[in-house]
C-alpha cells in the first residue's frame, strides 16, 4: 500500500527523523493558511499523488511548465502556485502519458541546503535482510545512478537478529563522507529510519533526497513509503492514510474480494488461481501472440461468489475482447470455478470469446458444468492449447469488431 509524501512525513517523524515544518492543504485556501502559519520566508508547495518525478512533471493543459514542486517566496505565490496545481492533471515518468489529478497539496518551510543525498531501506529478498542504499547523487533516480555510475551506491544489510547497530549507521554516513556534527546527525538519521521502518511493516522507504542544511543537520526532505498489506491489520494508523481515490478502480474492487489483481495494457482476460500460475499463463498468452489484460489470482481457497466477483472483473475493462480461465484444482476445487464463471458470464451477457482451462480435483463435474450452461464456452485441453485458443479467437473478434 501506498500514502502520500506528507503522511509519511507524519509517520517518521514520530520516530525521530527530522523533517522540514509542512502542512497538508486540501484546498488553495488551506494552502495559503498553511504557508501563513510557517516561519519563511521561503515555501515550498507539492502536489501530491502516488508518482514520483513531480518537481520535473507538467500540467496538462497548463499556461506554464513549472512542474508539481514549486518555490515561493511569498504566501501570494504560494496561491499563485495552488491554483496552478489543485484539481489539475499531472503527468510524470511514473503516472503515464494520463497523469493523476492532484487532490491533496503539501506546504513546507523553505530550507538553507548544503549537500542532497540519496537513502532508501529495502528487504533485500537474496539475504533476507533490511538493506540500506545510499548515494552522494540525491535528487536523481536510483536507476539511472546505477546505470551510470553503479560505484556511487553503497549498501549495508542488517542482520535481523542484532537489528540497526550504531556501526551500521556510521558506516552509512562515512561513505557519503560525512564528517562532525553531519556525521552524528546522519547516524541518528539512520537509526531511527530503520526503527521507523521495521515497526511500521514497511515494504520500502525511500529518501530523496535526503539533505545536510547549512548548520550540519540531516533531513528528509522528500519522503516515499510503500507498506506490506498482509501486515496492516496491525497497523490501523497506516491502513486508515489509504486514498482509495489514488487507486485504480478495478483495484480498489478487487481488494474487496481479497483478490490479486494488476491491470494491464492488453485485451486478454485472465483468470488463474496460484501467482506463479497466472505468470505462466500471461508468459505463453504473449508467446502465442496475444497481450494480458490483467494479472488475476483468485487464490487457492475461492468460493463461488469470489470467482464470480473476479470474472465480472475482467469483463469490466473495455479493452478486453477475449478471456482465458485457467485453473489448476487442488484446493480449489473445478466445479466451484465454473460454477462462478456461468453465473458471472449470464449476469453480465458474455459478449467476447471465453476459453476455459480446467485441471485438478473435480475437473469432469467442471467440464460438465461449462457444457450445459449454454454459453458459448471454448474448451482446452491443456495450457499451450488454451493459449492458442484465446489469442486466435480474441484476434478473430478485434476483426469483427
Amino acid at each position: 500500500m501506498n500514502i502520500h509524501e506528507y503522511q509519511a512525513k507524519i509517520l517518521l517523524k514520530k520516530y525521530g527523523v527530522a523533517i522540514p515544518e509542512g502542512h497538508a492543504a486540501m484546498s488553495v485556501d488551506e494552502a495559503v493558511k498553511a504557508a501563513e502559519s510557517l516561519p519563511g520566508p521561503l515555501y515550498v508547495v507539492k502536489a501530491q499523488i502516488h508518482a514520483g518525478g513531480r518537481g520535473a512533471g507538467h500540467f496538462k493543459d497548463a499556461s506554464d511548465d513549472k512542474g508539481g514542486v514549486r518555490l515561493c517566496k511569498t504566501t501570494d505565490e504560494v496561491r499563485i502556485a495552488a491554483e496552478a496545481m489543485m484539481n489539475q492533471v499531472l503527468v510524470t515518468k511514473q503516472t503515464g502519458p494520463d497523469g493523476k489529478e492532484v487532490q491533496r497539496l503539501y506546504v513546507t518551510d523553505g530550507v538553507d541546503i548544503s549537500k542532497e543525498y540519496y537513502c532508501s531501506v529495502v528487504l533485500d529478498r537474496a539475504s533476507s535482510r533490511v538493506t540500506f542504499m545510499v548515494s552522494t547523487e540525491g535528487g536523481m533516480d536510483i536507476e539511472e545512478v546505477a546505470e551510470s555510475s553503479p560505484e556511487k551506491i553503497h549498501k549495508v544489510s542488517v542482520d535481523p537478529a542484532t537489528g540497526i547497530l550504531p556501526f551500521h549507521a556510521r558506516k552509512l554516513a562515512f561513505a557519503l563522507g560525512l564528517t562532525g556534527d553531519s556525521n552524528k546527525s546522519a547516524v541518528k538519521f539512520f537509526m531511527a529510519l530503520y526503527k521507523a521502518f521495521v515497526e511500521l511493516d514497511a515494504s520500502i522507504v525511500e529518501i530523496n533526497p535526503m539533505i545536510v542544511t547549512e548548520d550540519g543537520g540531516v533531513m528528509a526532505l522528500d519522503a516515499k513509503m510503500n507498506f506490506d498489506e498482509s501486515a496492516l491489520f496491525r497497523q490501523k494508523e497506516v491502513a486508515d492514510m489509504r486514498d482509495e481515490t489514488e487507486e485504480d478502480e478495478k483495484e480498489r474492487e478487487a481488494h474487496k474480494y481479497d483478490l490479486s489483481y494488476v491491470a494491464l495494457d492488453g485485451n486478454i482476460g485472465c483468470m488463474v488461481n496460484g501467482a506463479g500460475l497466472a505468470m505462466s499463463t500471461m508468459d505463453i498468452i504473449k508467446l502465442y501472440g496475444g497481450e494480458p489484460a490483467n494479472f488475476l489470482d483468485v487464490g487457492g481457497g475461492a468460493d463461488k461468489e469470489k470467482v464470480t466477483a473476479a470474472f465480472k472483473l475482467i469483463l469490466s475493462d473495455p479493452k478486453v475482447k477475449g478471456v482465458l480461465v485457467n485453473i489448476f484444482g487442488g484446493i480449489m476445487k473445478c466445479d466451484v470455478i465454473a460454477e462462478g464463471v456461468v453465473a458471472a458470464a449470464k449476469e453480465v451477457s458474455l459478449s467476447v470469446p471465453l476459453v476455459v482451462r480446467l485441471e485438478g480435483t473435480n475437473v469432469d463435474k467442471g467440464k460438465e458444468i461449462m457444457a450445459n450452461s449454454g454459453l458459448p464456452i471454448i474448451a482446452a485441453d491443456n495450457l499451450a492449447d488454451a493459449a492458442e485458443k484465446v489469442v486466435e479467437a480474441t484476434q478473430k473478434a478485434v476483426k469483427a469488431a
